[in-house]
Parts: structure tokens; C-alpha cells; sequence
């Protein structure tokens, strides 16, 4: 096994861990940073941790031309349920700075792109990420990481922006993917 594929796996095994930090009665005990619980920093840093694998093992795969149809495969899959347990715990904090209805925009958004990859894959074509899929990437880590850090500290204002930024990107990326790709969606109707 390769080391990029070790890296999603272990981003993969943190996922339930980070779910196991907020449900853990002895770790609701406030932890005193930025109003924070136990639970809640252990969540926070395991989604830094989890968010550098994704960013490591995509690096280490192709400096090192360690890319692998298990990775292909394993790492999309692993960095959107690590954004959406992200999203949902938010969600569960905080209903009214990350309402559902902008949690499903994510989620229909990445099953979009999802099945439109599916599509490419059977007629033997590569869709390569776009300029608008990379910025709504790294906006939404930003956001998410803000918000989990309960603002440092500071006015609520800058982490709802910076959500809304993340959504926007979002539902512009998924647009942007859907009509570049529209002849392979309509094929296949």
C-alpha cells in the first residue's frame, strides 16, 4: 500500500473518531477556549489533522507517482464525508449560522458532480477540477475550520461570511461542472 493511500485511510479512520469526540459525555465538559467543550476541541483538531492528510496525500501521489485506483476511488469519497460531518455537527451547534437547507446545497452539489464523474468514467473521459471547484474547496475548509474555532474569539460576522462565500462557491462550481459537462449528462439520457 501505497503511502498517499495510508494517509486517506487513516482520514477515513478519524472521521468516526471526530463523530465519537461530540457524543462522549465525560468530554461535554467546557474546555475553556473560545467557549469550546473537550469534545468539541478534539473534533476541531482532528478535522485539522484529517483536512492536512487530504492535502498530503494528494501531494505525496503525485510527487511520488503514487497514484492508485484505490486512491482515485477512496480519497474523493473520504474528504466529502469528512466536510459533511463537519457541516452536520455545525449544523447540530449552531442551526441558525448553518441551516440545512445550505448543508443540503453541499450535499446535492457533490452528488451531482459525483454522478457526473460517473457518467465521464464510463465513456473513458477524465473531468479535471476547475478553478471554481478549487476555490470552493478551500473557502469551505476555511469556513468550516473558523466556525469550529467558534470565531477565535471575534464578532460572528467574519465566519458567517466567510460560509456564505463557501456556499456561494458551491453552488457556482456545481453550475460551472454542470454546464461544461452537459454533453456527457445529455448523452446518457
Amino acid at each position: 500500500m501505497t503511502t498517499a493511500n495510508k494517509l486517506t485511510l487513516l482520514r477515513v479512520i478519524m472521521i468516526p473518531v471526530m463523530i465519537v469526540m461530540v457524543y462522549l459525555d465525560a468530554l461535554k465538559d467546557p474546555f475553556g477556549l473560545f467557549g469550546m467543550s473537550i469534545g468539541h476541541f478534539l473534533f476541531l483538531i482532528l478535522f485539522i489533522l484529517a483536512s492536512f492528510t487530504d492535502f498530503l496525500d494528494g501531494y505525496i501521489a503525485r510527487k511520488y507517482n503514487q497514484i492508485t485506483t484505490f486512491g482515485k476511488f477512496l480519497d474523493p469519497i473520504a474528504d466529502k464525508v469528512l466536510v459533511m460531518v463537519a457541516l452536520l455537527y455545525l449544523m447540530i451547534l449552531d442551526p441558525s449560522r448553518v441551516p440545512m437547507w445550505a448543508v443540503m446545497i453541499v450535499i446535492v452539489r457533490e452528488f451531482a458532480v459525483t454522478g457526473v464523474r460517473l457518467l465521464a468514467v464510463e465513456r473513458g473521459k477524465v473531468i479535471a477540477a476547475s478553478p471554481y471547484g478549487k476555490a470552493k474547496t478551500a473557502s469551505t475548509m476555511v469556513a468550516l475550520i473558523v466556525l469550529l474555532f467558534n470565531d477565535f474569539g471575534l464578532t460572528p460576522w467574519i465566519g458567517n461570511i466567510l460560509f456564505w462565500i463557501a456556499i456561494a462557491l458551491t453552488v457556482i462550481s456545481g453550475l460551472d461542472y454542470l454546464i461544461k459537462n452537459r454533453s456527457i449528462i445529455l448523452e446518457s439520457i
